[in-house]
């Protein structure tokens, strides 16, 4: 049985999830307490309805508890956030995720049992600084504030070698968690696969070995 989600807030962010959600073809329920909000995009997820997310007997007539995943998409109101996720942990709602403002934010949030707190803005950010910067990163994506995992454009440099020569995990101490190309995406790819000019090798490591490996790809540095 597919998963349910319902996703509260119906702002950018929460509907840009609740529309690729419902895209991917899972259902939905997007909750938001303004009207015309909700008028404007009832005909873009399974069901919407009009409530007040910290109004706990609204949300125990919705059933909330029922769904696999929660997503709080509330904007800058904080304290209807926090209020909302302890009250969807009140109601056993498994699987809570929660947009955060800031760094406090979210420790409040995962002290009163978010199970996962996101930052789109933040994380947005960080991606296009990395693009603009790095010209050869396609995608950025950040573990933790020490690890992450980047889509690389394989370089001249690479070309014709393979995982062996490479030798990126002794050198650079990443690994190599796939290789894409137009035709396929080659997964858990073996020591001897050959690297092309264009590929997309896409790279999971610490921070600092991610840095010395971009260098590699761009400059021959070591």
């Amino acid at each position: 049985m597919k998963k349910q989600f319902a996703v509260i807030g119906m702002g950018r962010f929460g509907l840009s999830v609740a529309q690729t959600l419902h895209e991917l073809d899972y259902e939905v329920l997007a909750i938001d307490k303004d009207s015309e909000r909700i008028q404007e995009n009832m005909n873009l997820v399974t069901h919407v309805v009009q409530a007040d997310s910290t109004d706990e007997m609204a949300l125990k007539s919705l059933g909330i508890r029922n769904f696999d995943v929660v997503v709080v998409a509330i904007g800058q109101d904080i304290q209807s956030s926090i209020l909302t996720t302890l009250i969807l942990k009140e109601l056993g709602v498994e699987t809570i995720v929660v947009k955060a403002q800031n760094q406090l934010h979210a420790k409040v949030l995962y002290k009163i049992g978010a199970t996962k707190v996101v930052f789109p803005e933040r994380d947005m950010g960080a991606r296009v600084a990395h693009n603009l910067v790095t010209p050869n990163i396609l995608d950025y994506i950040e573990l933790s504030d020490e690890y992450s995992i980047v889509e690389i454009i394989a370089s001249e440099k690479l070309a014709g070698k393979n995982l062996v020569e490479l030798n990126i995990r002794a050198r650079f101490g990443c690994n190599v968690m796939a290789i894409k190309n137009q035709d396929q995406i080659n997964i858990a790819p073996s020591a001897k696969d050959i690297i092309h000019e264009g590929d997309i090798m896409v790279v999971i490591g610490h921070n600092n070995d991610l840095k010395k490996f971009q260098d590699f790809v761009m400059n021959g540095k070591r």
